[in-house]
């Protein structure tokens, strides 16, 4: 039976409570939990954020929606934190940051597959290739760096090869850019695709900005400015998917009914019961979001929210293991570039990004420097090192 966002409550706002021993839990673990119960935790964590992101800025454009966003905003914040601290100490930055690149090709090959609509498959599949290489260059940091196999975290769920390679990923702004879907046309898994991603790509550049200039190694301060810059690309790219046209009051609706959705997706594929009974708690909580959010559209866009957003969710984001998908796209479309809003092969790049990254990569290129002669194989050049001198 299909879960319906109107006839599934969830908790009013009025019931939405934290305590500091909630919002500062107990940790996953590393090695024990398995790996897409800390992709779910990364996901979740850049929906919040995302949804903090959006609720901040509306109530600089309202006055009337201040005090409905400012108590929402309050939970989310709560969510946000707790979610987030889920992850433990026993993870490295970089250990973080490869299971941050796990998220994006994951979840990303998961979403390109279901896309209703043929360009944005293609926007999804663009960008996926890409993040595949960031992974790929973080590897090879984390055993030059740290001595550590990146499989410890990926758990034999995603591969460790080159994609397309990102000293080729800077383009011009332009072309960054994609065609929005029509708000009256798509289909609702269209917009809770592109916000998902939108909220997925935000969060990691975020993260690599905040966390790149604690590193002493100058390769490392560098690769993380240089991936950073392509994740800017990345959020500029799904973010020009969504409709510019949505009312304030549409886009706060879709952003309610995106954050029911991911956590639905949660609930129906956790495998730890603990992390489990967070994301049943957490769907109330957004339900009762929803339906918080429904009255003000009512109130304000005197329109049917079911105009916007209909009843019934489409099944969950699949969390597993996208490995023959991943493949099947490395060898047909590594060779793609956009230019303005479309996908071309390489032979027709437009000048403008060609300059530009000409330019950025004139002093050299860390993703290519840390991945000098790196190919993975299982352990670390430390451990392989030893094993050929015995």
């Amino acid at each position: 039976m299909a879960f319906n966002l109107y006839s599934s409550k969830g908790y009013a706002l009025e019931q939405q409570r934290f305590t500091w021993q909630d919002i500062a839990g107990k940790p996953i673990s590393k090695l024990d939990d398995d790996a897409f119960t800390r992709v779910r935790v990364i996901l979740m964590n850049g929906i919040e954020q995302e949804a903090l992101r959006f609720q901040h800025a509306a109530a600089r454009m309202s006055s009337a929606l201040r005090p409905a966003l400012a108590q929402i905003r309050r939970v989310e914040n709560h969510q946000a934190t707790m979610v987030n601290w889920l992850l433990g100490a026993d993870h490295s930055p970089l250990e973080t940051t490869i299971a941050y690149e796990q998220v994006a090709i994951e979840v990303t090959a998961a979403v390109a597959q279901r896309e209703p609509d043929p360009y944005l498959a293609q926007v999804y599949r663009y960008g996926l290739l890409e993040d595949f290489d960031h992974m790929y260059r973080y590897a090879a940091l984390l055993d030059r760096l740290e001595g550590k196999d990146a499989n410890n975290i990926l758990q034999s769920y995603t591969d460790i090869l080159p994609g397309r390679p990102t000293i080729i990923e800077h383009r011009a702004p332009e072309d960054d850019l994609r065609e929005p879907y029509d708000a009256a046309a798509a289909a609702p898994l269209t917009k809770l695709h592109a916000l998902t991603l939108t909220a997925s790509e935000q969060q990691t550049q975020n993260y690599y900005l905040n966390i790149g200039p604690l590193f002493a190694d100058p390769v490392a301060r560098q690769l993380y400015a240089e991936i950073a810059s392509i994740e800017e690309q990345h959020v500029t790219q799904y973010e020009s998917l969504l409709d510019p046209r949505e009312s304030l009051m549409e886009k706060w609706l879709l952003h309610e009914a995106a954050e029911v959705y991911n956590y639905y997706s949660c609930v129906q594929q956790e495998t730890n019961p603990r992390i489990k009974a967070i994301w049943e708690r957490f769907l109330d909580y957004e339900l009762g979001h929803f339906h918080h959010v429904v009255e003000l559209f009512k109130k304000h866009e005197r329109r049917d929210p079911m105009e916007v957003v209909p009843g019934d969710l489409p099944e969950p984001i699949s969390f597993a293991s996208q490995r023959d998908f991943v493949r099947q796209t490395l060898a047909r479309e590594v060779d793609l570039r956009s230019k303005g809003t479309q996908f071309v092969d390489k032979s027709q790049e437009s000048q403008a990004s060609i300059d530009y990254r000409d330019h950025l990569n004139s002093d050299g290129s860390p993703s290519e420097s840390v991945a000098a002669g790196y190919i993975w194989v299982p352990g670390t050049e430390i451990n392989r090192r030893v094993a050929a001198n015995a």
